[in-house]
């Protein structure tokens, strides 16, 4: 039993004797690692889909446990009753662990041991550190190590944070193509290269964001499937050692029960206790969709330049003075932001892909900067998805007349003459425009190159924009 002082009980380990808060429910290499790492100033807490998705990795792990006949019925109930209590939202406070440390995520696999281990001791009538009667070692990390259960959660984490986001970039997409319905008809000029191209519509425009935004959602639900595969009961390198026969199909079968999701155990535990593969394929799906958004980012804030100087064919909603010297001044500060958030993805993309090669024989001991960097781009591109549509782009309006005029008075309609009077005749055409400032149109009529009808007819914008 474990030593007790006025504040503060007395655990020991492999390094000797260490106090730890009275009323805490972690123990002593919880404490160790609160007092290693402080570094990234993100703790276990603060993403709760990553306790909750350790309190079933370990519920599973109990009930495999007790129906392999290892853990007995009272043990296993009041374990059951603490995991359970953790997945309601109950002791997050308790998994203070810095989300990047060494180790390999010992010190996360630890923390929910322990936390598991002392209110199971509580539930059974038990003093919290007594751990003869309820080990975080011998019951709770029954049948595997860190290495299966820490990619274990980290699986499931992703899984359970995984469809806020596609939901997220599904309203997205939803609002854009509702936009692009309603302003199918707003003319304006497409441009290459920054200069004018050919006529088109916004509600095209709108609709191409839309469709780019729709394909996004069919990657990360590809990419998100290899997470149902997991390595539990591979113990330390994948061999199986200390976990019972037949551990590694229970527990899936357990994790999935109490999940409802469809994990299976992995066919090779060998193979997939060091694969780091599905993490980095999951991020470049995310920073596939961090590349995208930021281009749907710039095109709106070129699209609402201005309002005097700039192209100002869209109006953004106003969400901000946008100087603290320039009076009226309002900024695009809501795709600004979005694009920051993407420039973020992108940078941790090649955090997971620098960890991920870095990973050695049977195992990778960069995986908690993996974790890290990965539930960071999925929570700021979740609420970056959000605040875009809720902010931006349910508010923007089409400056519809401003648009039309720049279509009229635009050289760029000459290019649906080169048909009608060939490329070189256009070219002088355009030419002529520039130099004069006269409109295409009354340029071809007074150079009698088509009649008025066939001109009004080829230059009407619904034929245009076939």
């Amino acid at each position: 039993m474990a030593k007790k002082s006025d504040n503060f009980r007395v655990e020991s380990d492999l390094l000797g004797e260490l106090q730890v808060p009275k009323t805490a429910y972690y123990g002593v290499q919880t404490q160790r690692g609160i007092n290693n790492y402080r570094i990234s100033n993100t703790h276990m807490c603060d993403y709760p889909d990553y306790v909750i998705a350790m309190a079933y990795t370990k519920w599973a792990a109990i009930r495999t446990n007790n129906e392999l006949g290892v853990i007995n019925n009272k043990i296993t109930k009041a374990v059951e009753k603490a995991c359970k209590e953790i997945v309601e939202g109950k002791m997050h406070d308790q998994f203070p662990t810095d989300m990047v440390q060494g180790g390999a995520g010992t010190s996360v696999n630890m923390n929910a041991n322990e936390v598991i281990a002392n209110r199971a001791l509580e539930i059974m009538g038990y003093e919290r550190g007594d751990y003869q009667h309820c080990s975080p070692n011998d019951h709770i990390n029954c049948g595997q190590s860190t290495n299966d259960a820490y990619p274990t959660a980290i699986h499931l984490t992703v899984v359970r944070m995984h469809k806020p986001l596609v939901a997220a970039l599904q309203d997205l997409v939803t609002v854009l193509r509702a936009k692009g319905r309603a302003w199918e008809n707003v003319i304006k000029m497409g441009r290459t290269q920054l200069q004018d191209g050919v006529p088109m519509s916004l509600g095209q425009e709108f609709t191409a964001f839309a469709n780019w935004l729709g394909e996004e959602v069919k990657l990360l639900n590809k990419a998100v499937k290899p997470m149902y595969e997991i390595n539990m009961g591979g113990t330390a390198i994948g061999t199986g050692l200390n976990a019972a026969p037949g551990f590694p199909e229970v527990c899936a079968k357990h994790l999935a029960e109490l999940t409802g999701e469809p994990f299976t155990a992995a066919k090779d535990l060998i193979a997939a206790t060091p694969d780091t593969g599905q993490y980095v394929n999951y991020s470049a799906a995310l920073k596939h969709l961090a590349v995208k958004l930021s281009k749907i980012c710039n095109d709106l804030r070129l699209l609402a330049s201005g309002p005097c100087c700039g192209l100002h064919e869209i109006n953004l909603p106003a969400k901000a003075p946008g100087s603290s010297i320039m009076p009226g001044k309002v900024n695009p500060v809501i795709p600004e932001v979005t694009n920051q958030v993407c420039f973020k993805v992108i940078g941790n993309d090649v955090t997971i892909s620098f960890a991920a090669e870095a990973g050695q024989l049977q195992l990778n001991v960069m995986e908690p900067v993996i974790l890290e960097s990965l539930l960071e781009s999925m929570t700021w591109l979740t609420n970056a998805l959000n605040t875009l549509r809720v902010e931006c782009i349910e508010g923007i309006t089409p400056n519809k007349k401003h648009t039309a005029d720049m279509v009229k008075n635009s050289i760029g309609i000459v290019t649906a003459l080169n048909p009608y009077i060939g490329y070189k005749a256009s070219t002088k055409v355009a030419k002529k425009a520039l130099e004069t400032g006269k409109s295409v149109y009354s340029i071809v009529l007074k150079e009698k190159l088509m009649d008025k009808k066939q001109l009004d007819e080829v230059l009407d914008p619904k034929n245009m924009l076939k």
